[in-house]
Order: structure tokens, then C-alpha cells, then sequence
């Protein structure tokens, strides 16, 4: 059901004061298409006194359901858990009780330990298990022990002998969240436990040394050019490496900075694993300079890399000590940038996060990270790809002449049982597939006499901005596109409307993440014609079994050929209509 500009966007706006019973030509595009990255949002976090009212909206939220336990049993760890039998510090523990949250997950007690030991860590859960908190609090008490043992000794640490952190993120809002979450732990002074800084959108380089620097894979490489003098101390004081929502960085347009980045850690790695095991034998300056004095000539080609040669390289095609002889014979080439050997002392730790990632097909991001990590620790949540046993899903089949009926009713009907309910503030959100789709949406629903928030990437970042602001604060109905199906932070949405049905498994698993959070409750209304049809069939299926949706038709390309037929066949259909407008 993908509103297209082909559509006419409601023409039949123009020609009638009624409430419309046309809401587009729907037509379906590839099921195995992932929408193009959001481009960067700016977001405007509310104060701590509004935070600190929607935590205590959600644990009422699932007190109140203590009837029946689903809530707490699929989101909670055992009540014997606690944040200190997980390994964390006292002042860590005591700042998350501060925080509000007083038992981990059941997806960061499991996964904290090993991110805890040191290990590569490849977190894959379900959208609202507390994935952020999972590998961000682990690592601020590391970093916070590491300062304090610094504090204590006798020479004060150098900057480059300095431990941080970075956390890659695929745009500008998903940055500003992590350190907004990153900045809620704080202290008994009340101030952050650390110093997080963002460098992405208009935001460069700190002045002041951060302990995390949260970014995006484009924004990092600008500032890390070797033509600065950045480089040389970032590279080296790296010691753990985020990648959130590591699907999409491991794909599309993020594929090859990432790659890049990747190459770049592991081959500082290699250097220092060299100094180490040489200064002994033979001593030659390998330190933070020599990173900075690399032959960088022709590191453009470097930025050109694919996930496919990647997975070419060989990992074992030399040993330690020809890495040892080597070192001491030639000097350091370019190409040795490139090579990713198997045999080094590991001086970083990786960590990939995700809700969505497919093993299936050796170039998709689960796939990918198996033969670049293959030592890592797979911390994989209890729904990852599945139904989510809090969320109650309504599958509504429609046509052309009853689509926006049973939008409206979707939105009224939701509204008032919320009402009934006593719930003080309702959120619904919609989405849509296009921007087209948003504002045409938007425009029968006010039409309708129902008030709405848009979103989309068309507007401006203040509009934006505004919209989620008073959507948090108020409650109401917040029309969308895919832009805000990931890293949106927005508490106790109740009810998720899908106007335009996802055109692929991913994007519907994301969409419907926004609600049924952190061991609350949701519905989830889906609209779909019969352009729909297979990929639903294919998605109720996989529920009703109890299977990941992803097995319902990863590997059958019949299945997929087939819906890449109907969506050329929709879209010549839609054609001739593509010069009409609301």
C-alpha cells in the first residue's frame, strides 16, 4: 500500500468537500527494498522533571498489569538480578537506581556480562528491550573505573593513554538520543557520569576531551582525515567501539565508511600489537606518530572497499612472526591497511547493536559480522524477529472504496477506548510510506475533524522538532513516514496505525517496535490491499508459528520475484494519474 506522487495524492480532495472515500492507488514494492536512510533530525530533548514523569507513567503502566504477568515476564530479568550481580560498579548501580530503573532487562542482563568481559559483542534484540542502556551502561563503568584508577596513580594519564569510547550511529537524531541517555546517569553532585560529546550535523570536534563520542560514520571520517591532527590520539585511545542499528551501517551508503572505520581500528591494533612484542627484540618507534606518518597516498581507494571484498580477505595469510620480521625489515605500506589478519593482540573491543539482522545470504549484516568477528559473543533477545507476545496486532483488508473509512474509524475508535480506559495521554502513531503519503493522510484526518502531527523529511528541523515535542508532551495522533520507525525515543505510544502497509519485513518489524516498549502493551492496526497480500500472508504466518519472520521468505526467491512483479505491474497502473495533486 505505498502512497506514491502516481497516486494523485487525493485528487479527489480538490473536487469535493466530503469526507473522501479514495485515499490513493496503492501499488507494492520489492519486499527485500529497505528504505533509504532517514537524512539527519535535530531533536529538542524535554527537561529531566518531563523524563522523569513518563518513567513513572511506564512503571504504572506495568504495575497496573500485574494481572497478567506477559508484561513484566517477557521484559524483565528475575527479580534475583540486580544491577551489581551483573558486575557493575556501586556507582553505576546506584546512578541507574537514581535514573529511575531500579531491574535490568532481561536483554541487558544478559548481555552486559559479556561486554563486561571484554569480548567482541554482537547484541541482536527485539525493539524495546533496552538494547541502548545495555551496552552504554557496561561501558561507562569501565571508562569510569579506568579514570578513577588514572586519578590515583602517580603520573596523571597523557591524552593519548586516555580509554574512550565511540558509538556510531546512522544519523543525526539517533546521536543526540544516545547522548541524551548517555547524560541521564549522573552522579550524586547530579552531574553526568561522564562527558559525552556528539560529532555529527553542525556539531565538530570538542573542544574539550569527551569519554564518548557518539557519531556518524561520515561525520567521524571528516574529523578523523589524516590531514588533521586528530587521528594520530583518536585512533589509539579508542578502546570500545559501538555500532548501533548495525544493520543499516553495514549496508547501502554506510557500508563502505564503516568498512573503512573498521580497517582503520584494526590496523592501529596491528601497530600496537607490533610495538608490543618487538620493543623487547627490537626496539622501533610504532607509537600514536606512527599512525599519523602512515603513507596515506591513495587511502582514497580504501573509501571504495565493499562489505564483498571484505569477506575476501584472508585472515590468517601471515603469523605472528612474520608480522614481528616484517615490521623490523620494510617499512609500513598502504597496503598493509587493507589486510585484517587473524594473529595480533587485541587492544579494542567491537560491540554491534541491532533489532533487525538477518544471517541469511553471505551479504547481509548478520552474515557479514560472522566472518569479520567470528569470536564474538551473539547476545540474541527472546522475540528478535518474532511477534511480541504484549503487542495484540489487527489485520484490516481494505480497497480503494473502504481504506479511508477504516482509517478514520482505526483512529477514532483506538482513541475513545483509551478515554474509557482513564488513560490521561493517548498516542497513536501512523505511518506512511512516502511524504506525499504523510501530508495527504494528515489532510483527510483533519478533514475528519482529527488534529495531527506530521513528520517527515520534507519539513524543516524546527517543524520537526516542534512536532516530537509536543507529540511526548501531549499525546494525539503523529503521522509519519519510516524516518521515525528507528531510534525515535517516544514513551508509551499505545497504538501504531500502518495507513501505507512496510514495504519490506524490516521496515514493518521497526514500525511496530514503537509500540509495546520496554514490558508495556500495544496494538498495532495494519491496513493492507491486495497488492499486500503475500508479504501479510507471510508475516501472519510466521506469527501464528511462532517462527522468525524472516524464515516466512528470506530464501525463497520465487516468493520474491513474485512480488517484484506486482509492484511493476501497480506502478504502470498508477502512471497516468501522476499529474494530479491535492
Amino acid at each position: 500500500m505505498v502512497l506514491r506522487s502516481s497516486a494523485s495524492m487525493l485528487h479527489f480532495y480538490s473536487l469535493s468537500n466530503t469526507t473522501p472515500k479514495l485515499l490513493s492507488r496503492f501499488s507494492y514494492s520489492s519486499l527485500l527494498s529497505t528504505s533509504a536512510p532517514s537524512p539527519p533530525i535535530r531533536l529538542i530533548w524535554l527537561n529531566q522533571s518531563y523524563r522523569r514523569r513518563t518513567r513513572a507513567f511506564s512503571s504504572a503502566a506495568v504495575a497496573a498489569s500485574s494481572s497478567n504477568k506477559t508484561g513484566r515476564d517477557t521484559f524483565f530479568g528475575e527479580e534475583t538480578v540486580s544491577w551489581k550481580s551483573l558486575g557493575l560498579s556501586d556507582r553505576i548501580s546506584h546512578a541507574l537506581s537514581n535514573a529511575g530503573f531500579d531491574r535490568p532487562s532481561l536483554v541487558q542482563a544478559a548481555c552486559m556480562p559479556s561486554i563486561l568481559s571484554g569480548k567482541d559483542v554482537v547484541l541482536a534484540a527485539e525493539t524495546g528491550s533496552g538494547k541502548t542502556y545495555g551496552y552504554l551502561v557496561p561501558l561507562i563503568d569501565k571508562l569510569c573505573s579506568a579514570r578513577h584508577h588514572g586519578d590515583n596513580a602517580s603520573e596523571k594519564p597523557t591524552s593519548s593513554s586516555r580509554s574512550f569510547s565511540v558509538v556510531l550511529c546512522p544519523n543525526v537524531l539517533l546521536c543526540e538520543q544516545v547522548v541524551r541517555m548517555a547524560n541521564d546517569l549522573s552522579g550524586d553532585d547530579g552531574k553526568p557520569l561522564l562527558r559525552v560529546a556528539a560529532v555529527c550535523g553542525r556539531q565538530g570536534w570538542p573542544v574539550n576531551e569527551p569519554d564518548i563520542i557518539v557519531s556518524t560514520p561520515v561525520a567521524l571520517l571528516n574529523n578523523i582525515d589524516p590531514k588533521t591532527h586528530h587521528r594520530s590520539d583518536f585512533i589509539r585511545s579508542v578502546k570500545y567501539v559501538v555500532f548501533d542499528e548495525a544493520d543499516m551501517l553495514l549496508c547501502g551508503g554506510f557500508e563502505n565508511h564503516v568498512i573503512r572505520l573498521i580497517h582503520m581500528l584494526r590496523f592501529d591494533e596491528k601497530l600496537l600489537s607490533r610495538m608490543n612484542k618487538s620493543r623487547l627484540e627490537n626496539p622501533v618507534e610504532l607509537n600514536s606518530d606512527s599512525v599519523s606518518h602512515f603513507d596515506f597516498k591513495g587511502e582514497e581507494d580504501i573509501q571504495n572497499e565493499s562489505i564483498s571484498e571484505a569477506e575476501e580477505m584472508s585472515e590468517g595469510d601471515v603469523d605472528a612472526e612474520d608480522l614481528a620480521e616484517e615490521t623490523q625489515t620494510s617499512p609500513v605500506k598502504k597496503n598493509d591497511w587493507r589486510r585484517v589478519r587473524k594473529y595480533y593482540e587485541r587492544s579494542k573491543q567491537y560491540i554491534f547493536v541491532a533489532a533487525t539482522l538477518p544471517v541469511n545470504g553471505k551479504k547481509t549484516a548478520g552474515a557479514v559480522l560472522k566472518k569479520m568477528f567470528p569470536d564474538a559473543n551473539w547476545v540474541s533477545g527472546s522475540y528478535l524477529h518474532q511477534h511480541n507476545p504484549r503487542l495484540k496486532e489487527e489485520w484490516i483488508e481494505v480497497t480503494t472504496d473502504t481504506q479511508v473509512d477504516a482509517l478514520i474509524e482505526a483512529v477514532k475508535q483506538f482513541d475513545s477506548k483509551a478515554l474509557d480506559h482513564g488513560a490521561g495521554v493517548s498516542r497513536t502513531m501512523v505511518f506512511c510510506n512516502t511524504v506525499e503519503a504523510v501530508e495527504a493522510v494528515a489532510n483527510i484526518l483533519q478533514r475528519a475533524g482529527i488534529e495531527c502531527y506530521r513528520y517527515h523529511k520534507d519539513l524543516s528541523l524546527e517543524e520537526r522538532a516542534k512536532s516530537l515535542d509536543e507529540f511526548r508532551e501531549k499525546g494525539g495522533i503523529f503521522v509519519c513516514t519510516d524516518a521515525a520507525a528507528r531510534g525515535v525515543d517516544i514513551p508509551n505510544v499505545s497504538h501504531v496505525i500502518q495507513a501505507d502497509f512496510a514495504t519490506s519485513a524490516v521496515d514493518f518489524l521497526h514500525r511496530v517496535g514503537r509500540t509495546a516498549r520496554a514490558g508495556q502493551f500495544g496494538v498495532v492496526t495494519s491496513l493492507y490491499n491486495e497488492s499486500n497480500r503475500d508479504l501479510v500472508n507471510a508475516l501472519r504466518a510466521a506469527g501464528k508459528l511462532g517462527q522468525p519472520v524472516e524464515s516466512a521468505f528470506s530464501r525463497k526467491r520465487r516468493f520474491r520475484n513474485k512480488l517484484k512483479k506486482i509492484a511493476s505491474a501497480n506502478k504502470a497502473r498508477d502512471t497516468p494519474t501522476a499529474e494530479l495533486r491535492v
